[in-house]
């Protein structure tokens, strides 16, 4: 059955939120008793920055419900919360005089894993990382290495510079980004602006020597120690990895090892 109006419009807008990895926070009343301003099933969309869809009635319950959802993007757990409409301390005395339960969802994103270069280890940084349930996005600048056939587990595959692709969406905390280019001259391409980002991991593959000429370049353009610390390199947990398979293995864990102290922390 077709759902139409409000809730149909929260449900289309839900839809979007999760395929375009926007947390969101769905608002259900599941239950009603008395008087209230919104039957059970009415739907209501909260984002981080305040912005809504739909409403479960306004008021000082619509304003507790959005209070509640905000917290919910901290944890991200479901909760049921129970509202008496005319509870002195809380309720809007005299409005409605009703109960009202609501069910609050929270619609968090997978975790991002952005992979700068699309060459061998990148295809395979992405193929474990989708196998994992990670949200990927690769960038490169061959179009012939962006296609479906060659990244088939890319959630988005972005043709061009890092910088011009930063522009078609934000890198959060909340994203890992693995450089793993052809060149000495793309990593110092694609560092730099990187580095402006909230990104919780940067790692850069490569050997010593090759890290020192791209940081001897990133100084050169007037990077600090102070920035280049964010970079961890060589990217990868230690495991004396060789084959594609175990290069992406090594990146991986390393980016599970580091959410997870964050997690902790």
């Amino acid at each position: 059955m077709a759902i139409g109006g409000q809730d149909g419009m929260v449900l289309r807008e839900l839809s979007a939120a999760v395929q375009n990895g926007e947390p969101v926070v769905l608002a259900t009343i599941v239950a009603t008793r008395r008087s209230v301003p919104r039957h059970a099933g009415t739907k209501m969309l909260v984002y981080p920055d305040g912005r809504l869809t739909g409403t479960v009635g306004g008021g000082e319950l619509e304003s507790r419900v959005i209070e509640e959802a905000r917290a919910a993007f901290g944890d991200g757990r479901p909760q049921l919360l129970d509202y008496a409409l005319l509870e002195p301390a809380r309720g809007d005395p005299g409005v409605c005089g009703g109960e009202v339960q609501i069910y609050l969802e929270p619609y968090m994103p997978a975790h991002t894993i952005l992979v700068i270069g699309g060459g061998h280890v990148g295809r395979a940084v992405v193929d474990l990382a989708d196998w994992l349930g990670y949200r990927t996005i690769v960038v490169d600048d061959r179009p012939e290495r962006m296609t479906e056939a060659e990244m088939p587990n890319a959630g988005q595959r972005l043709v061009g510079s890092i910088a011009e692709m930063l522009a078609d969406f934000e890198v959060t905390e909340d994203t890992s980004v693995a450089v793993v280019t052809r060149s000495v001259d793309k990593d110092a391409e694609a560092i730099p602006p990187l580095l402006k980002t909230a990104a919780g991991y940067i790692g850069v593959m490569g050997s010593e020597r090759r890290w020192r000429e791209v940081k001897e370049r990133l100084t050169a353009a007037g990077l600090d120690e102070a920035d280049l610390a964010r970079i961890q390199t060589p990217i990868g947990l230690d495991i004396h990895a060789e084959t594609l398979e175990e290069i992406a293995v090594s990146i991986l864990s390393e980016i599970i090892r580091m959410r997870g102290a964050t997690t902790r922390d």
